[in-house]
């Protein structure tokens, strides 16, 4: 039988640069088990997705203990490895996420710089290495090297000026990589030139967001690219196809 820490390493392992492992974005059983049957290596769960399918908002509007309440159904549904996105981190400290995320059989996880629970402010670059940092201490306490993927909303907010902007991100995700970060991502759509600029100037694996209607594994893998997800957008496309049935029969 797999231990967790076993999956973690293996989870871990299908981050390639120029060979991206693809983890859609579910948020129940039933989308894991889609995945799982459409024969992907592993999926991540997204806040967004999963706040809309119990109509909370995204950005916190759940608590972690609700979040892993519905992260525990996935897991158990299916055998592929299960990342979960924990926003800013639910204003706990690090070993209360490790332990949470573990005890939900969750071998991975996104955090974010943007600070929902207070005020949606944007941590400080050595701040958010930091928070990165008590992260994996607490994961390799328990045993279980959990693959860190470490976001920057400087992108996704368009904080500061545009011209320094890919300089300031690659120089905070930089300070996660040191404290401990498995995976980088600079959450946003980039044209071809800055993403190839991310991925070589990045000293990790990055993480790309893409659209699972419209993106191409093959110009992400060009530019370097070790790992993508969809965020909302699977589910969007979904519910999207989903009322252009309903519209026959309104």
């Amino acid at each position: 039988m797999t231990t967790l820490s076993e999956k973690a390493a293996a989870f871990r392992q299908l981050h390639r640069p120029g060979d991206p492992v693809i983890l859609p974005t579910v948020w129940d059983a039933w989308s894991a088990r889609l995945v799982e049957q459409a024969g992907f290596r592993g999926v991540t769960v997204g806040s967004h997705p999963l706040a809309d399918s119990l109509g909370r908002p995204d950005g916190e509007g759940m608590s972690f203990a609700e979040v892993l309440g519905r992260v525990r159904e996935i897991t158990a549904a299916v055998d592929i490895p299960v990342s979960l996105d924990i926003e800013s981190g639910y204003g706990l400290l690090p070993e209360q996420l490790v332990d949470g995320l573990l005890g939900a059989e969750v071998v991975g996880l996104n955090i974010e710089d943007t600070v929902h629970s207070d005020g949606g402010r944007l941590r400080e670059a050595q701040e958010h290495a930091d928070f990165v940092g008590g992260l994996r201490q607490a994961a390799d306490a328990a045993g279980v090297p959990l693959v860190v993927n470490a976001r920057t909303d400087l992108f996704l907010r368009g904080i500061g000026a545009e011209a320094d902007r890919v300089d300031r991100a690659v120089a905070r995700l930089r300070l996660a990589a040191e404290a401990g970060a498995d995976v980088l991502y600079p959450v946003g759509f980039h044209d071809p030139g800055t993403l190839r600029r991310l991925c070589a100037e990045l000293p990790l694996p990055v993480n790309a967001v893409a659209f699972p209607d419209q993106g191409d594994r093959g110009e992400l893998a060009e530019a370097g690219v070790a790992r993508v997800s969809f965020g909302p957008f699977l589910q969007r496309a979904l519910s999207g196809a989903a009322t252009e049935l309903l519209e026959r029969w309104r």
